[in-house]
């Protein structure tokens, strides 16, 4: 009879976990999981939090397959790449969703007019009499078209997107490449074409500045399908429209494209469940205390929740649009000013609501789901080797750029993992195995983290100030980098008799014949002009007096610390030598 082997059964397991939760899990007594991370040299109490990583190793030991989940567990602070994953999930399982208003950015070279053109849109927005008061300079608006709404996310200049062309436009729907009709494709309009075409993001291409007497549009959308992006008419799809930002021309029939687009794309999202949302910015008012914009990804905002973005606690007091008007309820794809947070949160934390009665017990803790492997281009530099932790994406990318500029072809280094979050043991193992140094920004070390670290000699080194941390990481650079040596000669003196001779020093008589020579330099021994030896110049005497220089053309005796035996008529050639530190400096023009 043949033995039937059964599938291993499929657990979920959050990001973080208790070793007592995971036990509940497993469905296995806390004693047996704390004994099998044992057995994987991990000392772990039964209140300590493992990682996903760990409790997977785990339990695929115990014939377990794996998954993450992605359930919000109350208290939980999640990352903005979870928040997509389960805005992802809420299409793929088929949920029970309601239509959004598109998410739309524009992207573009400099001066290709994208500020323009979102300026002409906002303002026609709204009627001239509410112009005046919108003062919180919102980083997101809504537009009506057809009795529908666009959400537009105004990414230039804001520091929540500074990096959003290395990153990608995580939060947008659809990306509207502007180019303008009088300056074509540029280095900056080729890179966001790549990055439009690798992640296949729906795309409308804007050709702005049409009314100038030397815009060619038809050069341009030539210029654009060479580059890869079809345009319809050019034997593609993509959608193409000509417009001025100071005349209003084509605006019109860019939104009703937009539309058209999200229409076919069908952008949707659980308004039931409790929202979720990304702090594009946050600002302290004097009259109103913490403020922060948010955009809403899913679910829904309520007046008198209790909410938390980051670690950064608090209860919605008021909720107002992006016209300044008060409002009760916030959905899916609406950007909205959030009072009564705690403190002023961090740009690209997420927003989330919480249960007020675990708030005073709930365990703060981020977890690292970004984690990626960035190597250093110059393979013949000398390398430190580091692992990178921060709270948010912006402090991590921020770290990155400032230590970009100090690399050079001499010293440089690779980043073994980068990643948002606590220090986890998944860390500690990473910088074991590739040599690494963590450095950690406004993160901690997880308990079992700090234990294996201790356990295996790993080093943690952990800031709160991003300039600390990236200075001591430039000064280990620095240590690196190969001393700059300059010399000065000074002169040359003949030996002529031989006083003393002992195994480490001599005292030789001789002649100034070029230069001078000085007490304390440096001496190579030269016979007949060849170097055969080096020393130091201990005591000079002239006329038997202890002096610190003779010159030229006068006698003097010398003695001489080194291994090297003089003999009359050799050259001794004195000159100083200084050894410097060489520094780093930032690289400019980036």
């Amino acid at each position: 009879m043949t033995d039937v082997i059964s599938e291993p059964k499929v657990i979920k397991i959050p990001e973080t976990v208790t070793v007592k939760k995971f036990a509940e899990i497993l469905d296995m007594p806390v004693s047996s999981v704390i004994m099998e991370l044992m057995k994987n040299k991990i000392l772990a109490t039964i209140n300590d939090e493992i990682d996903f990583e760990t409790a997977s190793i785990i339990a695929q030991d115990l014939n377990f397959s794996t998954e993450k989940d992605l359930d919000v567990v109350s208290g939980e602070i999640i990352t903005l790449e979870k928040l997509l994953e389960i805005c992802s999930q809420e299409k793929e399982k088929g949920m029970k969703l309601s239509s959004r208003p598109p998410i739309v950015t524009i992207l573009g070279h400099v001066d290709h007019g994208k500020t323009t053109l979102l300026d002409y849109i906002r303002k026609a927005s709204v009627a001239q009499s509410e112009i005046g008061g919108i003062t919180q300079g919102i980083s997101a608006y809504q537009t009506k078209k057809q009795g529908k709404y666009i959400t537009f996310v105004d990414t230039p200049g804001h520091e929540a997107f500074a990096s959003m062309r290395q990153r990608g436009v995580t939060l947008a729907d659809i990306a509207i490449l502007v180019v303008a009709s009088d300056d074509g494709v540029k280095p900056q309009t080729k890179e966001v074409i790549t990055y439009l075409k690798e992640k296949n993001i729906p795309t409308i291409v804007a050709i702005t500045k049409i009314d100038k007497p030397e815009a060619k549009p038809a050069r341009v959308k030539q210029e654009i399908s060479e580059h890869g992006l079809l345009l319809e008419g050019w034997g593609g799809t993509i959608m193409c429209v000509e417009v001025s930002s100071k005349s209003g021309k084509g605006i019109d029939t860019l939104l009703e494209n937009i539309l058209l687009l999200a229409e076919v794309e069908e952008f949707t999202a659980d308004t039931r469940r409790n929202g979720l949302g990304i702090v594009l910015e946050g600002n302290l008012d004097p009259k109103k205390g913490p403020v922060a914009v948010v955009l809403v990804k899913t679910g829904s905002f309520r007046i008198g929740q209790d909410i938390m973005a980051g670690t950064v606690l608090g209860r919605i007091k008021k909720m107002e649009n992006w016209k300044g008007e008060n409002v009760t309820l916030a959905e899916p794809s609406m950007p909205v000013t959030i009072i009564g947070l705690s403190e002023v949160p961090q740009s690209n934390t997420i927003l989330q609501t919480i249960e007020k009665k675990r708030e005073k017990r709930m365990k703060i803790d981020t977890t690292s789901t970004t984690k990626k492997k960035i190597y250093s281009q110059n393979k013949d530099s000398k390398r430190i080797h580091i692992i990178l932790k921060a709270d948010t994406q912006g402090s991590l990318e921020a770290i990155e750029q400032i230590m970009d500029t100090y690399t050079n072809e001499e010293v440089s280094l690779e980043y073994i993992d980068a990643g948002i979050g606590s220090i986890t043991e998944s860390d500690i193992r990473s910088a074991q195995s590739g040599e690494a140094i963590i450095f950690g920004f406004n993160v901690i070390a997880t308990p079992v983290a700090k234990r294996m670290a201790e356990t295996d000699k790993v080093e943690i080194k952990t800031y709160r100030i991003i300039y600390e941390l990236v200075d001591d990481i430039k000064s280990r650079l620095e240590n690196l980098l190969e001393p700059e040596i300059s010399r000065t000669d000074l002169g040359k003196m003949k030996a002529l008799a031989i006083f003393k001779t002992s195994k480490k020093d001599m005292i030789v008589g001789g002649k100034v014949i070029k230069g001078k020579i000085i007490k304390g330099s440096s001496i190579e021994v030269m016979r007949e002009d060849r170097l055969i030896g080096t020393g130091t110049l201990l005591n000079l005497q002239q006329n038997k007096i202890n002096v610190n220089e003779v010159k030229q053309n006068f006698e003097c005796g010398v003695t001489f610390e080194g291994e090297t035996k003089i003999q009359v008529d050799d050259i001794l050639v004195s000159f100083l030598q200084e050894v410097k530190k060489r520094t780093l400096s930032a690289k400019t023009g980036k």
